[in-house]
């Protein structure tokens, strides 16, 4: 746990906003991750993986937000967490 603090306070930069959108970013990844694990031992349970694609919907949704917002602050998230970024159309 100390070490997913300090990730969160790299991205950040020391703030203790847990509502800014890095923040909201790295907590949903971190479900994701959690979600996935669970999910590879339990393929059938449905409720669970519905619940993954609103996890992933709203982490896109936040990220299209940042990269129009704050573009370093996007690259930094993307390469910090190391999640792909978003398709350029």
């Amino acid at each position: 746990m100390n070490r997913c603090k300090s990730i969160d306070a790299q991205l950040v930069g020391g703030n203790k906003d847990t509502g800014s959108t890095a923040s909201q970013i790295y907590y949903l990844t971190h479900q994701i991750l959690k979600l996935t694990s669970h999910l590879e031992s339990h393929s059938e349970d449905y409720s669970s993986r519905r619940g993954l694609r609103k996890l992933l919907g709203k982490r896109k949704r936040l990220l299209i937000y940042l990269s129009d917002k704050n573009t370093l602050l996007y690259a930094k998230v993307v390469k910090t967490l190391g999640i792909r970024g978003l398709r350029k159309p």
